[in-house]
């Protein structure tokens, strides 16, 4: 790799994941890509603008909301919004302490059902929308 790619990506590595969110919602306005299409990895593929009239497309981003968060399992579902979104300990508190909350948007299936799995094994109540 050239010297420009790889100090690319050590400037990646230093992102939130909520940073990360964004450059991806970015590139993919910017270049007309769609990087959630996936066959078992990361691949970025050019979004259809004319597709086939007759079929109906599976969604594939979603919001992750924070319905619920029991007394008792707010600092174990705390712990998982802030490895989720990237945020501070004070962010994330008032995240988590002002349910029903919007976590994250757009995500891709995969990511999103994951998330849902941890809050949720976490002790908390989840949507994706």
């Amino acid at each position: 790799m050239s010297t420009r790619i790889d100090e690319i990506v050590e400037q990646l590595k230093t992102l939130t994941l909520l940073e990360a969110s964004e450059l991806v919602t970015k590139i993919e306005d910017t270049f007309g890509v769609d990087a959630s299409a996936s066959g078992g990895g990361m691949m970025v593929m050019p979004t259809a603008d004319g597709g086939d009239a007759g079929s109906t497309e599976e969604k594939t981003e979603f919001d992750l909301v924070l319905e619920d968060v029991p007394a008792d399992k707010k600092i174990a579902i705390l712990k998982v919004v802030r490895t989720l979104t990237g945020l501070g300990l004070k962010e994330a508190k008032e995240l988590v302490e002002s349910a029903p909350k919007q976590i994250k948007d757009n995500m891709p299936k995969e990511a999103a059902e994951d998330a849902k799995k941890q809050i949720e094994e976490a002790g908390g109540k989840v949507t994706l929308k």
